[in-house]
């Protein structure tokens, strides 16, 4: 089938619940109520490092309208690992509800559950902490070294990740120069709209009941099971309406709080951080330091790779090996070179605890690989464009594992970025003393799916109506991204029904079958597959059931606009619903099936990015004037929603390339904790934005579709960056690229 064959795939339709949101209908979790609901506050550590000697919880236990206060004296000593996807997941397991050590800025030391937000607020003010302060370590480099202070017992380091294929010494013996470089990327913040919030409720049963803002409903009830020791039965997780995530709703953070508050009072229980909260306690993106070691021919062909990473984990391991892990596996997935060797580790130190964010590593290590290439290029005197040729993967090869890369379309992605931008033109820019033009380019990838790094499956289940309408049970989080709808227009597309006429049940632990959470770029390659094989297994059990009506054979009949009729006679229709009636009356059964997806591969989508920058050489300030995107997705199931992903990654990437950053004092405090002065670019200061597709089916894939919400930013900063470069003629080896960054490096 041809793309121009389909009726709903390829065609441009707005993400399910966007009229909810405009209309202020949609609900999400700050919007929900529940009778006699409490109010939580957290109270945070304002040391980044000490054993809790005392706490007095006395006055804050006697003011009116407090119904109860938790700390390490009465919570479960029970320790979890936040990132902890399903049972038999090895992770560290070193986080506690509260812990009699705190670690950071931000960590937790008491709860309070009172009748108003007022009230927990006033309480939390006055519960009075004493400290035995401990030494602490900010910096991963320094946290490594022998004499550092151990922020958990055994060392800093959580784990190595080492990967080297091919022959790394004769590579770079074959390196006509060799080029070396070390580059730094600061911990940044998701930014959600919505901060994060739960409600708990624990009932007279013994069942604990939670509406959390999550990427993974069933993660969470694994985890809030262990800590509370309740069996699964007894925890149910409910996903509302989620106002953002970018991989910083993946991993647990204050829904045991709210839990255990809940258990304690017989109530239920509502905690929303506020920005300042949402910034310091939650989750970061990973610092990290970056050494890369390349070498090249005078063409500009890689002879060989060399990467060693110093990850910032902060004061909890949660998934950092994954995220360094991940770091290895994409990095060499992008040039045809098989001389590799990466050495990571994720760290320990007393900064906020570092997390998934959309990239999932891939953002900062293709950040330095990419600033690199730019300034080997300039050396070298060779066009970017000509080096990336000379380099990237092409189809039908196989990665530095010996595995094979599928269908990637880097190359396609860079000829036709060049031609749309014109980029040989635009290399002529005219400078005047002041203001200076450049145009910088950069290439990325990201996998999809979880495979080959642990298990990765999907189950759906789908029930026909009687008047031929269906209900979707999807474990998949919408997360503002369309993931959804994606599924919706792909069984659509094998059923022959609107997607309108499809209702979704989502992400709940009792209504919806397993999912193993929406991170890793899943959303449409692994539950865009579960859609289309339950769609499939669907229509087989439709055929069944019109073949034994009509004595017509199966396979001469199709099904399509809600009817079903043969091919060579299509005017002699059964409508859908008949069918179904049919079989409620006859056989006295229920349409509905059941199916689980198993992820069979683990391909990456691609893209290249181009920038036109302007820099004020006098104020340091730097102006994105026009950029152009060009992905390889495989197939976009809904175009207009894949473009929106890619301009939402571009805003990310922009910010990550020229002014966020998560600033901390010399005591672990963090300096910029609002949007008054933390720097996210807004929409005002966003340039004009061209995206190009490349559809060149990624056979694995639904309809050939791979995911894109993910690979969208990974090339975003490095290309904005090198452009600041080309423009001024000077390298930049840390982010942000800001305006005192900027002014001191031209000095």
């Amino acid at each position: 089938m041809s793309g121009k064959e389909f009726k709903y795939i390829g065609k441009d339709y707005s993400i399910r619940d966007g009229a909810g949101k405009v209309a202020g209908q949609l609900k999400y979790t700050a919007d929900l109520k529940m009778p006699r609901m409490l109010h939580a506050k957290i109270v945070f550590s304002e040391v980044a490092h000490a054993k809790v000697k005392h706490i007095d919880v006395s006055k804050a236990m006697a003011l009116p309208g407090v119904r109860a206060v938790a700390t390490y004296l009465n919570s479960p000593g029970i320790s979890y690992n936040s990132a902890m996807r399903y049972v038999g997941h090895i992770l560290p397991e070193e986080e506690y509800i509260f812990d009699k050590t705190v670690r950071f800025i931000g960590d937790r030391v008491a709860a309070i559950a009172a009748e108003d937000l007022e009230t927990a607020k006033k309480a939390a003010s006055m519960i009075k902490v004493e400290y035995e302060e401990l030494p602490t370590v900010f910096d991963p480099e320094e946290a490594i070294k022998d004499d550092s202070p151990e922020i958990h017992r055994g060392g800093n380091i959580i784990s190595e990740i080492k990967v080297e294929t091919g022959d790394i010494e004769i590579g770079f013996s074959q390196a006509d120069s060799i080029f070396e470089d070390r580059y730094f990327v600061p911990a940044v913040h998701h930014g959600a709209i919505e901060n994060h919030v739960v409600i708990a409720d624990y009932d007279y049963n013994g069942k604990l009941t939670v509406w959390a803002s999550t990427q993974n409903v069933f993660a969470y009830r694994l985890i809030l099971s262990k800590v509370l020791e309740l069996p699964l039965n007894k925890v149910r997780v409910i996903k509302p309406a989620i106002g953002g995530a970018f991989g910083g709703k993946l991993e647990m953070t204050i829904e045991p709080v709210a839990a255990l508050l809940a258990k304690m009072t017989g109530r239920p229980v509502k905690l929303e951080l506020n920005r300042r909260e949402s910034i310091v306690s939650t989750r970061t993106r990973h610092a990290a330091v970056i050494y890369l070691r390349t070498g090249v021919k005078k063409n500009g062909v890689i002879t060989a790779t060399d990467v060693k990473v110093v990850a910032n984990a902060g004061a909890y391991a949660t998934g950092s090996s994954h995220v360094v892990g991940t770091m290895s596996h994409d990095i060499f997935r992008i040039y045809k070179n098989q001389n590799c060797r990466f050495y990571g580790v994720p760290v320990y130190t007393n900064s906020p605890t570092a997390g998934a964010m959309r990239g999932f590593g891939a953002p900062q290590v293709f950040f330095a690989q990419q600033a690199q290439i730019n300034k080997i290029a300039r050396a070298l005197n060779l066009d970017i464009i000509e080096l990336q040729s000379n380099n990237l993967v092409e189809p039908n090869g196989d990665d530095i594992y010996g595995k094979p890369l599928g269908n990637p379309r880097p190359i396609d992605c860079l000829v036709v970025g060049k031609d749309i931008f014109g980029w040989t033109k635009r290399k002529l820019l005219q400078n005047n003393e002041r203001y200076k033009r450049g145009i910088g380019m950069a290439v990325g990838c990201h996998g999809n799916s979880c495979f080959g790094v642990h298990r990765d499956a999907t189950a759906l289940i789908l029930k026909l109506n009687e008047d031929g309408t269906a209900i979707l049970y999807t474990g998949t989080h919408d997360m503002g991204n369309g993931s959804i709808t994606v599924q919706t227009l792909i069984i659509s597309e094998v059923l022959g029904i609107k997607p309108e006429h499809i209702e979704c049940i989502e992400a709940d632990t009792e209504t919806t079958p397993w999912n193993l959470g929406d991170y890793a770029s899943r959303g449409t390659f692994v539950s865009g597959n579960a859609a289309k094989k339950v769609a499939e297994k669907m229509k087989n059990r439709i055929l069944d059931e019109a073949s034994e009506i009509t004595g017509i054979k199966k396979d001469e009949l199709e099904l399509g606009d809600g009817y079903i009729y043969p091919r060579d006679e299509p005017n002699k229709k059964l409508s859908l619903s008949q069918v179904i009636n049919h079989v409620h009356q006859v056989k006295q059964e229920e349409i509905i099936v059941c199916d689980t997806f198993v992820s069979p591969a683990g391909p990456s989508s691609y893209g290249a990015h181009f920038a036109e920058v302007e820099v004020d050489t006098e104020t340091g300030k730097v102006k994105v004037l026009k950029y152009l995107a060009v992905h390889d997705v495989g197939k976009a199931i809904n175009p207009m929603a894949t473009v929106s992903q890619i301009q939402g990654g571009i805003q990310m990437g922009i910010g990550y390339a020229l002014t966020e950053i998560l600033e901390l004092d010399v005591r672990g405090k963090t300096l910029n904790n609002s949007f008054r002065n933390y720097s996210i670019i807004k929409a005002k200061e966003m340039p004009e934005i061209q995206v190009v597709l490349i559809e060149e089916k990624e056979s694995p894939g639904p309809y050939g579709a791979k995911g894109i919400g993910e690979c969208a930013t990974v090339p975003s900063a490095p290309a904005v960056v090198n452009a600041v470069s080309n423009a001024l003629g000077l390298d930049f080896y840390n982010l942000p690229v800001n305006p005192k960054k900027v002014l001191t490096t031209i000095l």
